[in-house]
């Protein structure tokens, strides 16, 4: 570190910038992203996630068959950490300024990852690991974008990503107990 720069700022200049746009809240000066991309970008995430709880809640009330109480439980259980990230994901966009998009209208095309009922437990299975593997590449694709100029928003989609991960795990390993 140079001694002709100083690692912070002096503490009257910090004071002074808390001061400035006191109405935008967690977001100051410092803030490097654009905003509204990022609003977008997260309210795609959150379609996202909203699909894939739609999705893991129909596949746990519609498994069938002799591995149909591990698979359901495991469908049960992503849906509910899916709905957590949706809710992260909603948060953030209003710590933001921006608004999140729950309207069900256009849900669908918003969405990274495609509803997809399936008509057995592996087809179900299946669909959520291609869905999982979308949200994987999506959100690494969004962590990449971020980089430092929204580390928050990029710590919280690294979060979500390695839930995303351990999903796709879950899913191969119910897809070898079953055989496929």
């Amino acid at each position: 570190m140079s001694k002709d720069k100083p690692f912070l700022s002096d503490i009257k200049t910090l004071r002074d910038r808390a001061r400035r746009h006191i109405e935008q809240g967690a977001v100051t000066e410092g803030y490097k992203a654009d905003r509204a991309a990022v609003v977008k970008i997260l309210n795609e995430a959150l379609a996202t996630e909203i699909v894939c709880v739609l999705r893991y809640k129909r596949h746990y009330f519609m498994a069938s068959g002799l591995n149909a109480p591990v698979a359901a439980a495991e469908f049960l259980e992503h849906a509910n950490q899916e709905q957590m990230h949706a809710d992260q994901l909603a948060h953030r966009i209003t710590q933001l300024g921006g608004e999140p998009n729950f309207d069900p209208e256009g849900l669908a095309s918003r969405s990274h990852a495609e509803y997809v009922e399936g008509d057995n437990l592996t087809e179900m299975i299946k669909e959520d690991l291609v869905a999982e593997r979308i949200a994987i590449d999506s959100y690494r694709e969004i962590i990449a974008y971020l980089g430092n100029d929204d580390p928050t928003t990029r710590r919280m989609m690294e979060e979500i990503l390695a839930t995303e991960e351990e999903h796709a795990d879950d899913l191969v390993s119910l897809l070898e107990k079953m055989g496929e």
